[in-house]
């Protein structure tokens, strides 16, 4: 298979020897990299505050990834799904925004009220130097109200520079005033899920049944007010390890708050999920709380679970998602359902990452950093792919090469998390898999190692 030079330390195949994967590295010029800009990386975990301003500072076009392309639920307040942007023209471009910025400030202050404004840079406003700094911190005194910068532009990097361009305006948010007491409590904080299809309130509920309450969600269906409450709590859970790590380690700095790491995707990793924050309160009645909690839930979808890993045992499956958590969740959950991962890869993931990638797949699989469209639809081929989990830049190309797909992307609008997201996921994966569809496609005998038709669903 041929690849581009540059391109060949990126790629690798699970075997006997163990090869140390390139990544965490600049996208290489042509190959169409899928990688979000950084903008994009602070606009998901910031916009799922619901009672916050998200004010863009920047070109009207930027402005259109708003919440509409996220699947974030609300429970209350919805600001969150209004876009604002400065709307800068060549003019302003020339001559600077700043004033512009100011008066936008002013107008949405006046209108709306809001307890805090997220303001985001984007490429054009790292290029001409507008002071974001200086104007958010004048408006902040001006209204009694946090309004936050956010450094992210995209030249600076790719999506994981805005995850901590996000956490460190979240810092910002929920950083007390010298002389203000902060009253610890048995509280603990749920960073990295964002409320996808309702998926925070799932997971609470399960929290709740065991004894432990959850003083703040970074950010899925969180206000401002529950934010800053963050600092008396005495954990953090932490899902999302990409877009989270960074403000875990700066609370358990600043705060001393320690994390666990936990992941609420599948039924193994829930029930181990469950225990280890059971573990670190070292309670029993608690403990006995998870068990009855785990029994019943799995009493409730083992029947549904075990049908559909009839169904769709050995097929074979790619994953190409942004962030590592997210892809190993997927192998575990695949294999869970019986099915058999032939590749993965990630936009962000790291070396440790691929690591743990590496271990749980089988001998022959592909593991692959920052891929491209011509890449993926090879390995695909290749490998047989029936099925590919990914997002929306993805979804076409799985369809134009007459294979199933996934939605595994933050604009979904269906839970995939908790037990009922397990159940979720099975019967989507069952639905796109066994189409009937997919029976009257065919390619030729030279596609999919001489078969010229997808498997049929026993």
């Amino acid at each position: 298979m041929e690849f581009l030079e540059e391109r060949k330390n990126s790629i690798t195949t699970k075997g006997r020897q163990k090869k140390q994967l390139e990544c965490e590295s600049e996208s290489i010029a042509g190959a169409v990299s899928q990688r979000a800009c950084v903008y994009c990386g602070a606009r998901v975990v910031l916009n799922p505050i619901t009672d916050a301003m998200h004010l863009v500072h920047g070109p009207i076009g930027c402005a259109s990834y708003t919440w509409d392309i996220r699947g974030s639920l609300t429970s209350g307040a919805d600001l969150f799904r209004t876009s604002f942007s400065t709307d800068l023209k060549e003019e302003d471009i020339i001559f600077g925004g700043e004033s512009k910025l100011i008066r936008a400030i002013d107008q949405l202050v006046e209108k709306y009220h809001p307890p805090a404004i997220f303001v985001y840079s984007t490429c054009v406003v790292g290029v001409i130097g507008d002071d974001l700094q200086a104007v958010c911190k004048k408006a902040s005194k001006k209204y009694g109200i946090p309004v936050l910068p956010v450094e992210s532009s995209g030249f600076i990097g790719s999506k994981v520079v805005g995850y901590r361009a996000a956490c460190d305006a979240l810092l910002q948010l929920i950083t007390h005033f010298e002389g203000e007491k902060i009253e610890k409590n048995q509280g603990i904080n749920f960073l990295g899920d964002f409320n996808l299809g309702g998926e925070a309130w799932i997971i609470k509920n399960y929290l709740q049944e065991i004894g432990v309450q959850v003083n703040a969600v970074f950010t899925g269906d969180s206000t401002v007010e529950e934010l800053r409450k963050a600092p008396s709590s005495c954990l953090n859970i932490v899902q999302c390890a990409g877009s989270m790590h960074y403000l875990s380690n700066k609370m358990a700095e600043l705060y001393g708050i320690p994390s666990i790491s936990v992941s609420f995707f599948g039924s193994q990793s829930i029930e181990q999920s469950l225990r280890k924050i059971a573990d670190f309160f070292d309670d029993q009645q608690m403990k006995a709380k998870v068990e009855i909690l785990l029994e019943l839930e799995m009493k409730r979808v083992k029947p549904a679970l075990d049908y559909y890993r009839q169904k769709l045992q050995g097929k074979k499956v790619a994953i190409y998602v942004g962030g590592a958590f997210k892809a190993i969740s997927l192998i575990s959950q695949f294999k869970e359902l019986g099915m058999e991962v032939v590749m993965t890869g990630t936009q962000t993931g790291k070396k440790e990452d691929y690591a743990v990638i590496h271990d749980l797949l089988d001998e022959g699989a592909v593991i692959v950093d920052d891929t491209n469209p011509a890449e993926l639809e090879k390995f695909m081929l290749a490998q047989g792919v029936e099925l590919l989990a990914g997002g929306v830049k993805e979804r076409l190309l799985a369809y134009k090469l007459g294979i199933a797909f996934l939605d595994h992307n933050h604009d979904r609008k269906e839970a995939l998390a908790g037990f009922e997201g397990a159940f979720n996921f099975a019967q989507e994966i069952f639905t796109t898999v066994c189409s009937p569809v997919w029976q009257h496609l065919d390619r030729g005998e030279d596609v999919f190692n001489g078969k010229s038709k997808l498997q049929e669903c026993s």
